[in-house]
């Protein structure tokens, strides 16, 4: 009898390589090799067809202007934060990968939903990692609907596709999909190759049967989703669960997304009764001092589909190490690097004496440019220990030759900012709005100059 041939997978790329390797070539991660048997080509899932498949099986070439296009009806989520996220809800076939720090609240959160859902489509949540009782327990006490909501306790990915053929859910959950595993790979649950090959039969029977799924993934040490990278791009959307142990407060961001905006962000407060969506993320980014404190701007950022009021603050203060310290947290480190060094070529104030923290309050991250300007302006208000004035906003991008570039949708930005009750706003000139808004005085300024004589 032939000895069957092994071969060795990357647990952190998924690369293959027919000897064990101490350093993977592709990835450069150290010890991830392990050792695995190729699936036979006679017996491998992928041949498997599932019931209940209406496309047709031999592939048609077709002209783009001779396809039908028809409007694809969503299917709520029961959580108004979860669905503006996706989009505006689950699009039937569709595959959502959200992962998370451990105890983050993701069960929490798909428990929820699911128990939502249940009450108008039939519903199947698939534990791998706790008990029937365990979920069941969690769903009492959050006071969740139990009659509609179908259960499963189940790890081998071939008899959980079985029973969602009997079942025919309209949603699915998979908790996790590191527990999940296929007889056809002769690995432990978890390793690169059975994720990969459970998530492939689990999305392919989603796509020709028009469930909606969801599928837990863990996350590694440095945040980002464990497994291999084609699991990303298996899925149709890919959403991080991101909240700080010690704050209620947690944040469901799109990093991908076929049906709807990417980097769209849903804000959800853990209470006892589970997550309940934050319709006004402005008012709890916000800390309104009762006193003017210095080294605090407040930034009006765009997430998604909506803008969104954050305080960004900053602490200056002498260094006594040779290298001043640059820290940052909610913004990228070498940015905050550059824009100093256009503040001290461009402002005339240098900082290569000082130590530099700055923080976004709430834990959210900011990510496009529209923060510079508010952060040199908390930056200089920390170092001359001189307040903002409270009413005042701020956004623009800072380029490097001390130029104030515009950003996307100045107009909503202005109007929110007056709508929780801001009276001034430094923004850069083509923001600047043709029809005056009530109760805001715009400053509209061209280079970093400008706006460090607007802030006094």
């Amino acid at each position: 009898m032939a000895k069957s041939k092994l071969i060795y997978s990357c647990q952190a790329c998924g690369v293959t390589s027919p000897k064990w390797l101490g350093q993977c070539n592709d990835c450069g991660g150290w010890n991830t090799y392990v050792e695995e048997r190729p699936i036979a080509e006679s017996n491998h899932p992928r041949a498997i067809r599932f019931e209940g498949f209406a496309g047709d099986i031999d592939g048609q070439v077709t002209h783009l202007s001779e396809v039908n296009l028809t409007e694809t009806p969503r299917v709520s989520t029961g959580l108004d934060e979860l669905d503006r996220v996706l989009g505006g809800g689950l699009v039937p076939g569709s595959v959502v990968l959200i992962g998370g720090d451990p105890g983050v609240g993701k069960s929490t959160l798909l428990l929820d939903a699911v128990a939502q859902m249940s009450q108008q489509h039939k519903a199947l949540y698939v534990t791998g990692e706790e008990s029937l009782q365990q979920v069941t327990l969690r769903a009492r006490r959050l006071s969740l609907p139990e009659d509609e909501l179908l259960l499963l306790a189940e790890t081998q990915v071939e008899k959980i596709i079985h029973h969602a053929q009997k079942q025919q859910p309209t949603v699915m959950v998979i908790d996790s999909i590191q527990t999940i595993f296929t007889d056809y790979i002769q690995s432990a649950p978890g390793a690169v190759s059975q994720v990969r090959e459970s998530a492939a039969q689990l999305v392919r029977f989603a796509k020709q049967t028009g469930t909606a799924l969801f599928i837990v993934g863990h996350v590694t040490k440095e945040g980002t989703l464990a497994g291999p990278r084609v699991l990303e791009h298996m899925v149709d959307s890919v959403l991080y669960f991101e909240g700080e142990r010690d704050s209620r407060f947690r944040v469901v961001r799109a990093v991908k997304n076929r049906f709807g905006a990417v980097n769209e962000l849903g804000v959800f407060a853990m209470t006892d009764k589970g997550l309940r969506g934050v319709n006004n993320p402005s008012a709890i980014f916000l800390s309104r001092h009762v006193t003017d404190v210095p080294g605090s701007a407040v930034l009006v950022t765009w997430e998604g589909s909506r803008p969104m009021l954050v305080e960004v603050q900053a602490l200056v203060d002498e260094t006594h190490l040779g290298n001043p310290r640059r820290v940052t947290v909610g913004l990228e480190q070498n940015r905050l690097a550059m824009l100093l060094a256009v503040l001290h070529r461009h402002g005339g104030v240098p900082t290569y004496d000082q130590d530099v923290f700055v923080n976004v309050v709430g834990g959210v991250k900011v990510t496009e440019t529209a923060a510079d300007l508010a952060l040199l302006l908390a930056v200089l208000s920390s170092l001359r220990n001189n307040s903002l004035p409270e009413d005042l906003v701020v956004f623009g991008e800072v380029g490097l030759s001390g130029e104030i570039r515009p950003v996307q949708s100045g107009q909503e930005r202005l109007r929110e900012a007056a709508k929780h009750g801001f009276k001034r706003a430094i923004i850069p000139v083509a923001n600047a709005p043709k029809k005056a808004i009530e109760g805001l005085e715009v400053i509209a300024v061209e280079r970093l100059s400008e706006a460090l004589e607007g802030m006094r």
